[in-house]
């Protein structure tokens, strides 16, 4: 096997244009032949390199409205014939199949057409067929060809070029691995629309793809090593953000980031969301940022130190100064203004987000949870109930009516089993991740009573939610005892009707949604 191999002959047919002029000089000045196809020809020539036509050297011209140009012996040939092997030498020999020994393809902007809201007949003419069959090939035969799939590529291929006309078998063994993955992905995205065509949200064989943003320092812990991928969804968020300032995100950071912009997305007004290991520990919505703030941060003081913080509004001025008080992880936001900035700058190590815009709550997505051996796939959890039944002899107040829908939605990002006191617009008290619902309640009680400090808590006049049914009538009455006046549940339990008459006699109000809200 040879290390090195002389680049003497390439193929060059993009469809992302970025740095082609450059390179195709580049390689015109050493001697290079440009074999090309069509707009890439074209604005070689403008640029004043010398190219052969495909068609020339296939002696067919290109048909099909563009849909048939490299699909030849005389290309594919070219590209898989092992120079080594006497009988392929022999045949490239007999048939008149030149050696090519650089492949620069990128492909037709498939997912992007589709992320435009093109029409199926303009999809399906963005499937590039050609461009994976030469990349294919040209990666299979990596001994002896080099293969660019993206502009990034190109510096790689020049650097070694101009040392002494040859690159090396790491180099073209590295672009080999990326040009099967590139193709991959970009078959993954056809078959994943196709998919949504036919209506089979889980089709027999599904596909995944992602793009790599960062290596992190490492995982949950520091023995774990850890990646961070993006997908072409472009909903925004931790994975479209802009990082202003700040140490590098860690795997923690990002899983609690991501949890925490999403629950700042299912507000309307201005909300200001802390959370500390996946988990709200303190939710407020106010028209004034600041008092969200405050409100949002007298939940729990002490989880909130060192935690993310997650503001639907772009922030200000005034935020920012309360923010750069506490030692905070994270700050994301849609954006921030300048004051804002030269604020949170005085915190250096803290790292700033900004996202441009926020996701939709209720657009449809898929999650993904791995397991031993394989995964599981899910649609988000953007579920919304529609008008809560009272089933007590007491409905609750337009006020509690109001803070019961803030500790619902408040519930959904809460890990079961959840219990989210809500007052005044603001979580009083969080309870998550128990194994039993009542031992959820009153930790959410007890944390509020020592946030309280000895006065009195906030769970008093508060109304609590119940990301599932009470199962016994004990969670409710921990809620009682905690102050609560309103719940809101799912109901669907067999002991509703025992729920139902505790509530009554101690004159809560109580509502049922219909949708429970499991976050395991």
């Amino acid at each position: 096997m040879t290390n090195r191999i002389s680049v003497r002959r390439a193929l060059i047919s993009v469809s992302n244009k970025t740095g082609l002029e450059a390179f195709g000089c580049f390689l015109a000045a050493r001697g290079v032949e440009i074999l090309s196809t069509g707009g890439t020809a074209q604005r070689l020539r403008e640029a004043g390199v010398t190219v052969v036509e495909v068609s020339e050297r296939t002696g067919v011209p290109e048909m099909l409205d563009g849909r048939v140009k490299t699909l030849h012996p005389a290309i594919h040939g070219g590209l898989l014939g092992c120079r080594d092997d006497p009988s392929h030498v022999e045949a490239m020999k007999v048939h008149d199949i030149w050696p090519i020994d650089l492949l620069v393809v990128n492909l037709y902007p498939f997912a992007e057409t589709v992320a435009a809201g093109a029409d199926d007949a303009a999809c399906i003419e963005t499937i590039d067929i050609g461009g994976p069959a030469l990349i294919r090939a040209g990666a299979k035969n990596h001994h002896f060809v080099t293969v660019a799939t993206v502009p990034e590529h190109l510096d790689d291929i020049r650097a070694e070029l101009e040392a002494d006309g040859t690159t090396s078998l790491s180099l073209r063994r590295r672009l080999a691995a990326e040009a099967y993955s590139h193709t991959a992905a970009y078959d993954a995205a056809v078959s994943n629309w196709f998919a949504g065509k036919t209506g089979d949200a889980f089709p027999p064989r599904i596909s995944l793809s992602g793009v790599h943003r960062q290596t992190l320092r490492y995982g949950e812990n520091p023995h774990q090593s850890a990646a961070f991928y993006t997908d072409s969804s472009g909903r925004p968020g931790v994975a479209t953000a802009e990082q202003i300032q700040g140490k590098a995100l860690s795997y923690n950071n990002l899983n609690d980031v991501d949890a925490a912009f999403e629950l700042a997305s299912e507000f309307e007004r201005p909300a200001v969301i802390i959370v500390k290991h996946a988990n709200p520990c303190g939710v407020a919505v106010s028209d004034d940022l600041v008092e969200a703030w405050n409100r949002a941060l007298a939940c729990d003081p002490i989880s909130a130190f060192g935690g993310i913080v997650a503001v639907n509004r772009p922030l200000d001025d005034a935020l920012a100064e309360q923010l750069s008080r506490l030692f905070l992880e994270v700050v994301i936001a849609p954006r921030a203004d300048e004051a804002a900035l030269a604020w949170l700058a005085s915190r250096p190590n803290l790292r700033l987000l900004l996202t441009g815009a926020m996701p939709d709550p209720l657009a449809p997505a898929t999650t993904f949870r791995s397991l031993a051996g394989g995964f599981l796939i899910q649609g988000r959890d953007n579920g919304q109930p529609g008008e809560f039944r009272t089933v007590t002899e007491r409905a609750p107040s337009e006020a509690e009516l109001a803070d019961l829908r803030i500790a619902f939605t408040v519930c959904k990002h809460v890990k079961s089993n959840a219990i989210v006191y809500v007052k005044g617009g603001a979580t009083v008290g969080v309870g998550a991740g128990q194994m039993s619902r009542v031992d959820s309640a009153r930790i959410a009680a007890r944390k509020a009573e020592d946030a309280a400090g000895g006065g009195r808590p906030a769970t008093i006049g508060s109304v609590v939610a119940s990301d599932a049914f009470f199962p016994f009538a004990d969670g409710l009455l921990a809620a009682a005892e905690a102050g609560a006046t309103a719940v809101v549940q799912p109901g669907g339990s067999m002991r509703d009707e025992e729920v139902i008459r505790a509530a009554d006699e101690r004159g809560l109000a109580m509502v049922f949604t219909g949708m429970r809200h499991f976050r395991h």
